[in-house]
């Protein structure tokens, strides 16, 4: 009996086996891509710009040290945050799959898969929430076109954002067109899609980026606020700058939920990944810094030091556009029009890039259609945003470990999720990948110089994940 049962688990094994290795086979020559290297640059750049960009960055800045913390940030994006976002072109691109099948892919057999599972899971919950505050932007596009803000006093703004994300309609309403717009371009592939949507969103982005400098940057005593932003104090780096600088570095560029890693499985064989990686960083940087540009100026010219996070874009900002340009009235109102819709095009461009590992993920995975795919992964995450939204509301007395559900997504998703991610996209790279693949896929199978690689390489295998390690415990207030 026992000899026959052994038999039936060697069947089922094999059967297993040729079944794994037959989806395999069929999703060979059927993977899309970008149809150029702009597209997939501005496709990955959009992953990573987001509304951290302009509610933590310059605030951040501000608080330690201007230009001083700018060099140390410049310095873990090079250190920390390249080396990580490599590791994950790597990945994608190596196994061609998704982040949810890649890890599978490049290791069959292990535990390995877990880490792309991991990143759906991440991508999945963070998406359900993040849709909630990406829904926001479009109230306050209204509100503004509306010329709702007029003649509006500081408290008057916080008594309505208070009123309107404790609201038990109106925030599901607009993260449910948050998430169709998102569904629309997702259903149209990738290279008609995601490619061809971050060639016109990142570009009109970088215009009203500029445009709203221009505009905080004429302002009277605009140049306290760039003082305040650009001037160096190095007295301020102390340890808590330099992990606010790790911390910011890591969680600005996307790494540790598998859109990265996602994106480069449809990167052309052509395509150069430590240029990409430079040319992510460095445009999510100058984002980061022009937002600084756009806040500070304009808050300095009231006299308001901004803060950070929601209520720096929804009570402060509205405050702050309406005092600065008060002797313009046309000024202030098309001030705040375009500067909330910067930060939908924003939220856009990472909700694309988060929804897009889970659709791709079913989509590869479990066989399903992109657009059936696309449908349980929208219904999935309008779920999580209703009970996201709802929790600062009349649900908001139901708590875990006395949090509410949308601050417990974020604290598991942020804190502990894309940290242990980020560790084991390393560990994967640089201990258990074979290092030819790493080096084949940095030079393009031998046909570019590195002259960086084993640089890279020790720091993806000895400096990274101890960096990580700290960032992780210092975010669970340890240090």
């Amino acid at each position: 009996m026992k000899r026959k049962y052994d038999k039936f688990l060697t069947f089922a094994a094999s059967l297993k086996c040729f079944y794994i290795n037959l989806k395999d086979f069929m999703h060979k020559g059927e993977r899309a891509s970008f149809g150029s290297k702009m597209g997939a640059i501005l496709a990955a750049a959009g992953s990573a710009v987001g509304l951290g960009n302009i509610w933590r960055f310059p605030y951040e800045t501000g608080n330690h040290g201007g230009a001083a913390f700018i060099l140390i940030y410049l310095g873990c994006v090079l250190m920390l945050g390249m080396p990580v976002m490599i590791a994950e072109f790597t990945v994608g691109r190596h196994a061609k799959a998704s982040t949810g099948r890649a890890y599978r892919v490049l290791a069959p057999g292990t535990s390995w898969k877990w880490v792309g599972y991991l990143g759906v899971m991440a991508g999945f919950l963070i998406l359900g929430y993040y849709s909630v505050v990406a829904g926001w932007t479009l109230e306050y596009i209204l509100s503004a076109g509306c010329n709702d803000f007029a003649g509006q006093s500081p408290q008057d703004f916080m008594a309505a954002f208070q009123s309107f994300s404790q609201d038990p309609i109106r925030p599901l309403l607009w993260l449910t067109c948050f998430l169709l717009a998102t569904h629309f371009i997702i259903v149209k592939g990738v290279k008609d899609g995601i490619e061809r949507s971050s060639k016109v969103m990142m570009p009109v982005l970088f215009v009203l980026i500029l445009v709203l400098v221009g505009c905080s940057l004429s302002l009277p005593n605009a140049e306290r606020g760039v003082e305040f932003l650009l001037k160096p104090d190095f007295s301020k780096l102390t340890p808590d700058a330099f992990l606010g600088a790790m911390g910011q570095a890591f969680f600005s560029l996307s790494l540790g939920m598998g859109c990265l890693s996602t994106y480069a499985s449809y990167f052309g064989k052509d395509a150069k990944l430590g240029q990409t990686a430079l040319s992510v960083g460095s445009i999510d940087t100058f984002v980061a810094v022009l937002a600084g540009l756009i806040i500070f100026p304009a808050a300095f010219s009231v006299g308001i030091q901004p803060d950070a996070g929601p209520s720096l874009i929804f009570i402060t900002l509205p405050n702050v556009f309406q005092q600065a340009f008060s002797g313009w009235p046309i000024l202030a109102y098309l001030f705040s029009v375009m500067f909330y819709v910067l930060l939908a095009l924003a939220a856009l461009t990472s909700t694309i890039s988060l929804h897009e590992v889970v659709t791709a993920f079913l989509h590869e995975e479990w066989g399903m259609t992109r657009g059936r795919a696309a449908r349980l992964v929208t219904a999935g995450c309008l779920l999580i945003g209703v009970l996201s939204s709802l929790s600062l509301g009349i649900l908001q007395h139901f708590t875990v470990f006395q949090l509410g559900f949308f601050d417990l997504l974020d604290y598991v998703t942020a804190k502990i999720m894309l940290p242990v991610g980020g560790v084991l996209v390393c560990l994967f790279v640089g201990w258990h990948l074979k290092r030819s693949v790493s080096y084949e896929e940095l030079t393009n199978g031998g046909t570019l110089k590195s002259g960086f690689f084993n640089l890279y390489f020790f720091l993806l295998r000895y400096v990274v994940p101890l960096a990580i390690v700290l960032i992780f415990i210092n975010e669970l207030g340890l240090l």
